[in-house]
């Protein structure tokens, strides 16, 4: 399982990239590879304002739908378009063409509250032990 030590990490399996002023976010392969073959994106609207902790999109794959949760609040600046057409993305890059919206944090303190590469593997591999 791939987990990048230069990005932060949700307990919902959420990835997040600070890029500037903005935060991309994706899910993380551990996700991708639960979820199975991905046949659908569900993303808001640019603009659309996102609040920490809660659900802006859903992941929709052969056996499952997965809800997505904004890791930090702010206004969602830029959405991955290119997964209405190739959604399969996030399975075969989801740290990198994968990526599904960045958001232009409102709260960027929330930041703090995110788990490291090695505290998320920890929780990984605690998942996949039960």
């Amino acid at each position: 399982m791939n987990v990048p030590q230069d990005l932060l990490y949700t307990k919902d399996h959420e990835w997040v990239r600070r890029e500037g002023g903005l935060v991309t976010i994706g899910i993380t392969d551990f996700a991708q590879a639960e979820l199975g073959d991905i046949v659908y994106v569900e993303l808001p609207e640019t603009g659309s304002p996102v609040e920490a902790g809660e659900e802006f999109g859903t992941v929709e794959s052969v056996k499952a739908v997965s809800e997505v949760f904004a890791p930090v609040s702010g206004e969602v600046a830029e959405i991955n378009g290119a997964l209405h057409d190739t959604p399969e993305t996030v399975n075969s890059d989801p740290y990198g063409a994968g990526w599904i919206l960045k958001i232009l944090p409102s709260r960027p303190e929330e930041m703090a509250g995110l788990m490291t590469a090695a505290a998320y593997g920890k929780l990984v591999a605690e998942t996949a032990g039960h």
